[in-house]
């Protein structure tokens, strides 16, 4: 201890100290939540029903064995009155910021939620491996709920053993710091803790165990409550056979959403007296900002991978960083879950899978909300949905003048060449800035000849293509569906009517086209996909000018906008990966360098011709720093394959050969 030893006091253990507080021991604690709701006080260890209970205390600590400071993030620290500087500098931090020791003020405790989890109701989850340490006000910043993750054991941790080991924890903290370098809303990671305490993992789920280090993040938000905190008063689901542990309370479901309305959607509560209407404009406002954040999402090419209704925040933030992933080439069935065979959260799900979590919610509150009146608000979800990504994206393409009709369809056909391209998808959207201004008729090949071969760059070779386009069906089920076209016709034809069956026909489809296509070949259509659509993108951008307006400004405006909406470097699973080895041998350097690049994820500048001599310096040495770093580059061809699983893609033998030619004849398709 850095002063006198722990004396143990009721409920938690607490230091008694003579010396000065450091500004971590001097944190404003409120605790509202365990104030306002109802807290299971049960002295039982290990897992097990917390009925008629929103939260749990937490009696006994689970100290981290030499818990060490590896990481932090002064932008996150920031928000609750804290430097780096200060954390540092307190010989505990390391302690107080894993849970291995209480802070003064906070009482640790876990918190209660159930979850439909890929569609399944699953009945009780709740905080497995989180502590809840307290709410802390920190003046301008206002008031911050402050979680620790892997710090032990909890009533929810059903077989698990509370702990988070190093390679995930990386992950959520370089993922959530960079989402808000983002401007996505997301829980935020303010400190990264390492210990010499190892527990048994199988990362790639082969059967093959290994030991990993242990560690805590120290993760921060207005609030963690999600979907999930509402379902713990689930009847017995019809599906399942479970039941949420608060089944049949709606005297604590009231209790919940007053608390939830009254202290993060005050303008709600001061705008309605009457309780239903209140509860409707809650329910519209949660829609509008779930809509709005999977917008988000999809406009920097962000998959989640496990959005159940126990990782989607009632508050509108990015919650839970497990399998996440940020698309290199632009794929719409990208998957970065190597756990999810149907593809249930998809890139291109993301949006139905939120509205269906929303439905969810809705049957949670139950008749809190008027049942008509949220199934309209819920078939609003699309439309608000589209009005966002639609608006993100006019930006993205620096279209800020004016909102035309044909501006959806440019999109939509961007994404197509996007994806039969194989172009990489953040790197692709930063290089459209580069396309030049429609100054007169001119729209040859040469004039944006230049733009295009930066463009093919990014884009992906044959057998890169191969590896896209193999069907990710399982492999049985995918050859009695193809048998199906030799044996079956008329079946085979329903069958191939489904949505999914007709996305792994198709692939199967561009497989074939690619078998049949050289390089050179390729990179010829590759061109001329992408002067034609740069083309009809040059076309509308000239009807951002009327002809009465400053077409320096106008210019300069579009590249700013551009500039400003489309990230020079995401998180992608190749930099988290290299920061994760350099770690495991104790260099937390990379980690630190991925975070300071991360944090400043756009280009502040508006285009080579804008800048002047100091300028073009300064931009210069920036990209110099950024290209040693690697962050801004299409990945190395060794990240490029799964890091769950390898791919391989073999010429068409007999089997492929037959069902290819099987599936043509009997549909008469065209692939």
């Amino acid at each position: 201890s850095r002063c006198i030893p722990w004396v143990l006091t009721a409920p938690v253990l607490m230091e008694t100290s003579q010396c000065a507080p450091t500004a971590l021991e001097r944190l404003l604690f409120h605790n509202t939540a365990l104030k306002k709701l109802p807290v299971d006080e049960s002295e039982e260890p290990g897992p097990r029903t917390v009925p008629a209970a929103c939260y749990s205390r937490i009696r006994a600590l689970q100290p981290l064995l030499r818990p060490n400071l590896a990481c932090l993030s002064p932008s996150a620290l920031a928000l609750l009155g804290l430097s780096a500087h200060d954390v540092r500098c307190d010989p505990l931090a390391a302690e107080y910021m894993s849970g291995s020791r209480v802070l003064p003020g906070s009482e640790p405790a876990a918190h209660c939620y159930c979850g439909h989890q890929f569609g399944l109701f699953a009945g009780q989850l709740g905080d497995g491996a989180v502590m809840y340490l307290g709410e802390v006000e920190s003046g301008t910043h206002g008031r911050w709920e402050i979680q620790v993750k892997g710090a032990g054991v909890t009533p929810y941790s059903r077989d698990g053993d509370g702990r988070k080991v190093l390679r995930s924890s990386i992950r959520e903290f370089l993922c959530s710091e960079a989402m808000a370098a983002l401007g996505i809303p997301s829980t935020r990671a303010a400190s990264l803790v390492t210990s010499d305490l190892y527990v048994s993992r199988d990362p790639l789920n082969s059967g093959r165990r290994i030991r990993e280090r242990c560690s805590a993040v120290l993760r921060l938000a207005p609030s963690f409550i999600r979907f999930g905190s509402f379902e713990i008063f689930r009847g017995r689901d019809g599906f399942s056979g479970l039941q949420g542990p608060s089944a049949g309370r709606d005297d604590i479901r009231a209790q919940l959403l007053d608390y939830v309305i009254e202290n993060y959607y005050p303008g709600i509560k001061q705008a309605h007296s009457n309780r239903k209407d209140r509860n409707m404009a809650f329910f519209r406002e949660v829609m509008t900002r779930t809509a709005k954040l999977v917008a988000q999402w999809q406009c920097v090419g962000f998959c989640h991978g496990v959005l159940n209704t126990d990782n989607m925040s009632i508050v509108g933030l990015t919650l839970d960083y497990g399998p996440f992933g940020f698309m290199d080439r632009f794929d719409p069935d990208f998957i970065c879950n190597a756990s999810d065979k149907r593809g249930r959260y998809s890139y291109q799900a993301q949006p139905s899978v939120c509205r269906w979590n929303l439905a969810r919610l809705a049957e949670a509150l139950g008749s809190e909300l008027d049942a008509a009146e949220a199934r309209a608000i819920l078939d609003e979800f699309m439309a608000t949905y589209e009005a966002f990504y639609l608006c993100i994206m006019r930006k993205k393409l620096g279209l800020v003048r004016k909102e035309e009709a044909e501006d959806s369809e440019l999109v939509s056909d961007l994404l197509r060449v996007m994806h039969i391209t194989g172009a990489d998808f953040t790197n692709t959207f930063h290089l459209l800035s580069r396309v030049p201004w429609p100054e007169d008729d001119s729209s040859d090949k040469a004039t944006v000849g230049p733009v295009v071969d930066l463009i093919l760059d990014q884009c992906a070779s044959t057998e890169e293509l191969k590896v896209t386009n193999k069907p990710t069906m399982e492999e049985k089920e995918l050859a009695m569906i193809l048998s199906m076209a030799q044996t079956d016709p008329v079946m085979f034809s329903m069958a191939s009517d489904r949505t999914g069956v007709a996305q792994q026909l198709e692939r199967i489809g561009h497989l074939k086209d690619l078998f049949e296509t050289d390089q050179e070949e390729l990179k010829k259509k590759q061109r001329d996909e992408w002067i034609r659509w740069i083309r009809q993108y040059r076309k509308r951008l000239a009807k951002e000018c009327d002809g009465t307006d400053d077409l320096h400004l106008i210019k300069k405006q579009r590249l700013c906008v551009m500039n400003s909406n489309n990230p020079r470097h995401v998180l992608r699973n190749y930099i988290a990966q290299n920061a994760i080895e350099a770690a495991e041998q104790g260099d937390f350097s990379e980690i630190n360098r991925a975070l300071k690049a991360l944090e400043k994820p756009y280009s502040d500048t508006f285009g080579p011709e804008s800048l002047d001599g100091v300028d073009a310096r300064r931009e210069n040495e920036q990209e110099e720093k950024i290209s040693k770093a690697g962050y801004d580059r299409k990945p190395p061809a060794w990240a490029q394959k799964n890091l769950y699983h390898l791919i391989l893609i073999e010429p068409p033998g007999q089997l492929q050969e037959r069902y290819l030619f099987s599936v043509m004849h009997h549909t008469g398709r065209s692939f």
